[in-house]
């Protein structure tokens, strides 16, 4: 039994041998497998990609697209706008001067005088006199009494500063700034309109306006007149807080007709001495003088307030309201630095035209109201006399000369050079105006095409 026992295991030794040195037979070289990569088309992934990247920029453009029709009207709907009000000042009436033949008095009517003769003595007159006194405190009083008038006034003036971005030598960013004063001139609903000098608003990247609380927002060019260098600015209403609008107030437009203005007295508000917040006061030395420019009769408001060149700001009286926007660039050498202003009478259909975003109608003539000699000799007392022509003008393409009397436009009757502006004032580009002259006695037509400026 041991030795079947023996053989038994010497067995199952050998059969563990065995296994452990079996080694399987080796593979023939058909029957080998190797995975391989499937290679890639690259056509047909490029053509992939590119169908990919224009169907995405086929669905980024519709959906703008959708986006900017849908957007205003979903807007509109949920939060309805209101329209801008049209912007419109009261028109003066016109105070005619008395003329010299007025003054007679006819032969059959006699005035009665009645003269009251009071019986005091020079004792008695030397008393009275003596009883009215002018001191200091009343000097005092009159001065602060002037500073609140100011105090009121300049709620509605603002400084407007205009930002430019430049590039230096050393490829650095930086910003110049220029400021000029203006006035708050109108509310039409939406925005609050600011009459400024436009001479530092050319090419600004931003325009900011501060107020009277010194709040700034950022404002808008609305347009730009080419003749008196200024310009409409507009503010959103939604950018003021109501804390602003508590203490600001918009300008009050006078009158600057020239028959009582010469000797009144008058206050410089905004920049007069060329810094911001300044204040100047002085009298009115004449309002006569008439700018010679393109399709205008601005008039000129001379002071014998002492300023700065670069003055800007506005002129007013002593009721608070607005007579005339300071510009100095007209000024003649021999003022040196006398403030003056454009009128504002002249100025209201102007700024009526930029408020409302209205393109002047443009006829290219210098006129003057007919002279009583140039009428005499021409057969006409009454028309708007022709004293200059620009080149490649309307006027010139329609056949107007120098020297003509324009005496009826369409259906109204000119009388003065100023009702001609009127008319043009309430015309459109691209009208055509049927113009009647008087040249060298002779009555003439001239059909125009206005144009724009």
């Amino acid at each position: 039994m041991e030795e079947q026992e023996k053989e038994q295991n010497n067995i199952d030794q050998d059969g563990v041998k065995e296994q452990a040195e079996y080694t399987p037979p080796v593979q023939p070289d058909f029957l080998r497998e190797t995975i391989k990569q499937k290679p890639v088309n690259k056509k047909k992934l490029l053509r992939r990609t590119l169908i990919t990247v224009a169907m995405a920029v086929v669905f980024g453009l519709v959906a703008s697209f959708t986006f900017l029709v849908l957007e205003p009207v979903i807007s509109n709907r949920l939060y309805p706008e209101e329209e801008a009000e049209e912007v419109r000042f009261p028109e003066e009436t016109e105070t005619e001067e008395m003329k010299p033949e007025d003054m007679l008095i006819e032969e059959d009517i006699e005035p009665t005088v009645e003269i009251v003769q009071v019986g005091l003595e020079d004792e008695q007159i030397e008393e009275l006199l003596s009883q009215v006194q002018f001191g200091l405190s009343d000097y005092q009083l009159l001065y602060e009494e002037m500073a609140r008038q100011a105090r009121k006034a300049s709620r509605s003036v603002v400084t407007v500063t205009s930002v430019v971005s430049d590039v230096d030598w050393f490829n650095d960013i930086y910003e110049n700034e220029a400021s000029a004063s203006g006035i708050i001139v109108a509310n039409n609903g939406k925005s609050l309109l600011i009459l400024v000098s436009a001479g530092n608003l050319n090419d600004a990247d931003s325009i900011i306006v501060t107020f009277y609380d010194q709040t700034k927002i950022n404002a808008e060019l609305v347009q730009k007149d080419v003749d008196t260098e200024l310009a409409i600015l507009s503010v959103p209403l939604m950018d003021i807080e109501e804390e602003t609008m508590d203490v600001i107030s918009i300008a009050t437009l006078g009158s600057s007709n020239n028959n009582n203005l010469v000797g009144t007295p008058v206050m410089a508000l905004g920049s007069p001495m060329g810094t911001s917040g300044s204040v100047c006061y002085g009298v009115v030395t004449s309002a006569g003088a008439v700018v010679d420019q393109v399709d205008s009769a601005y008039k000129m408001i001379t002071t014998d307030i002492y300023g700065s060149r670069n003055a800007t700001g506005v002129l007013f009286n002593m009721d608070g309201m607005v007579i005339g926007i300071i510009d100095n660039i007209d000024t003649s050498n021999d003022m040196g630095n006398l403030l003056t202003a454009y009128g504002i009478t002249e100025l209201k259909k102007t700024i009526e035209k930029m408020s409302n975003d209205r393109a002047r109608a443009y006829l290219g003539i210098h006129g003057v109201d007919m002279p009583r000699e140039a009428g005499v000799e021409l057969g006409t007392l009454e028309g708007a006399y022709v004293k200059g022509i620009e080149m490649d003008s309307p006027a010139m393409a329609a056949g107007i000369q120098n020297g003509d009397v324009i005496i009826r436009a369409n259906e109204t009757t000119i009388t003065s050079y100023s009702r001609l502006l009127d008319v043009l004032y309430d015309s459109n580009p691209e009208d055509t105006m049927e113009f009647v002259l008087m040249r060298q006695g002779r009555e003439m037509n001239a059909t125009v095409t206005l144009g724009t400026r």
